[in-house]
């Protein structure tokens, strides 16, 4: 059976007030996007989590997730282990379909973790943002960019801002600096990581909050760039012209 998402560990409404408070542009963007509505994904370990960000790296959803499955496959029914990780053949990790670069990235991740450079998910917690970064990103493949989202989407930290993400540079643009939402983005209409950190001393502790409704803004910057859906008077005038006629 799938494990099942689960609610942030910290107190969502008090964040979300707080943030409407002190930042009153962000109060707009909030009211428009609605609830904050973050569900954690289930983690058994930060193994399993690195391995997975990993296989997933420079690919789309469908192929990534196909290939994750056969990885996973190799393990049968127990959980990913470094020990599994590292009895595996490269041959069958090479047949699930990875690259020669994420073969090497999971060779290493399994090394990692076997010598407790990658953490428990009980020592892990007990770690602060900034240790947790520290560790993780000794993993080849593994940049600051993976563990924030480990921070934001496994871990449930309160206050992680992810400066280099595109989706939240771009909500930044889109809520403070007038981006149209219409327009093609080009790389000059994104803010610098200190202007985003300069308005983000507005939103302590609650970042983590705030990214994600950064991300919501560009989700309503789609919505009002999709074309108008065709009316269903529109659609069903054809037929109604075909039955008219039949009835004549």
């Amino acid at each position: 059976m799938a494990a099942r998402s689960r609610s942030v560990p910290y107190d969502a409404a008090l964040a979300c007030r707080t943030l409407a408070a002190n930042d009153p542009k962000l109060a707009r963007l909030m009211e428009r996007a609605g609830p904050y509505t973050l569900r954690l994904k289930p983690t058994a370990s930060p193994f399993e989590a690195l391995l997975e960000s990993i296989v997933h790296q420079q690919l789309n959803g469908r192929a990534a997730q196909t290939i994750h499955a056969r990885v996973l496959a190799l393990f049968g029914e127990a959980h990913p282990t470094a020990e599994a990780l590292l009895r595996l053949p490269d041959v069958a990790l090479r047949g699930a379909g990875l690259s020669a670069n994420k073969l090497a990235a999971l060779r290493d991740l399994g090394e990692k973790a076997r010598s407790g450079v990658v953490p428990t998910l009980a020592h892990l917690r007990k770690l602060d943002d900034a240790e947790i970064v520290e560790h993780l990103t000794r993993v080849r493949g593994i940049g600051v960019w993976t563990v924030e989202m480990l921070l934001l989407f496994r871990l449930g930290r309160p206050n992680v801002l992810p400066v280099g993400d595109y989706g939240v540079r771009k909500g930044f643009a889109l809520t403070f600096l007038g981006l149209d939402p219409c327009a093609r983005v080009q790389p000059t209409d994104l803010p610098a990581a200190d202007v985003i950190r300069k308005r983000a001393a507005r939103w302590q502790p609650w970042c983590s909050v705030a990214s994600w409704y950064l991300w919501r803004a560009c989700d309503l910057a789609a919505q009002a760039a999709a074309p108008p859906a065709k009316s269903a008077k529109k659609q069903t005038a054809p037929a109604a012209r075909r039955t008219a006629k039949r009835k004549s």
